[in-house]
């Protein structure tokens, strides 16, 4: 089984699919794209969480057998994203970087790449776990966090009601069986006053939304969820999903009660 896109094939349960679904977050219209990234249409703001850039020289560092074309892959989403959706600005909800040294690592044709993404359009990068300080390649506002209207971006999930709060993190997953196939998909969650992005990044893995993290973050009862597909996405109903084998969590999910006080600001945008 696999985090990343997969075909999820017609049944009952999985509604009919879609090229990117519309969904409403406290009146707000965002668009879910089949990458994991979201579309604001009335910002023209394309949304990414978690990509975890150099995670695999990390591992590979650590002695673990991975190709070295995480960051490669992520920033060739990026870019085909930048064409596709045109936007004036492009938010990253944190953990763009999987640790303090991942810009150091980087090769020099990917940093020539994030460096071209940065250019034609605002950048807005959300402090993470991961990525507390800038790297000195970035271009654009390191923040820890960032409000438009109603809505408030920021990396970890409050585990507190927080309507009008999108956040990544948890790198959210949705778990069914469609035709005797088992599928962990990445997925989209929102209860209508919050949501939660999945990771964007090749190598980040996948935590089920019914794990027990989730719960201070959304009722079960109220949260909504679109798997993502190869091509499209896919409305989910509550009665398919499942559980993975361990009921504990195989991380531990750190839920910021506030924002992280270590990033060099916040901005707030009427």
């Amino acid at each position: 089984m696999s985090d990343t896109a997969c075909p999820v094939p017609a049944m009952p349960g999985v509604a009919a699919r879609r090229r990117a679904q519309a969904v409403e977050v406290l009146g707000h219209e965002l668009v879910i794209d089949p990458t994991g990234a979201v579309w604001w249409p009335s910002e023209a703001m394309l949304i990414v969480a978690d990509l975890h850039l150099e995670k695999g020289s990390s591992r590979a560092a650590r002695g673990y057998l991975v190709p070295p074309y995480d960051t490669s892959a992520a920033l060739a989403g990026l870019v085909a994203l930048r064409q596709r959706y045109q936007p004036k600005a492009v938010l990253a909800l944190g953990d763009t970087f999987h640790d303090r040294r991942a810009g150091e690592r980087m090769a020099p044709r990917d940093a020539d790449t994030l460096a071209s993404l940065s250019q034609g359009c605002d950048w807005l990068w959300i402090a993470g776990n991961h990525d507390r300080e800038a790297p000195a390649l970035i271009r654009g506002d390191w923040l820890s966090e960032w409000r438009c209207g109603s809505l408030v971006f920021r990396h970890e999930p409050t585990a507190a009601a927080a309507p009008g709060e999108i956040a990544g993190h948890l790198h959210p997953v949705a778990k069914i069986q469609v035709r005797g196939r088992v599928l962990r998909c990445r997925c989209v969650v929102t209860d209508g006053s919050r949501a939660v992005l999945p990771a964007f990044g090749a190598y980040t893995g996948g935590l089920n939304i019914c794990d027990a993290a989730f719960e201070p973050v959304m009722a079960r009862q109220l949260m909504r969820l679109w798997m993502l597909g190869d091509e499209a996405v896919y409305p989910v109903g509550q009665d398919m999903l499942l559980p993975d084998r361990s009921v504990q969590s195989r991380r531990k999910a750190t839920l910021a009660s506030q924002p992280q006080a270590t990033a060099r600001k916040a901005a707030t945008k009427p």
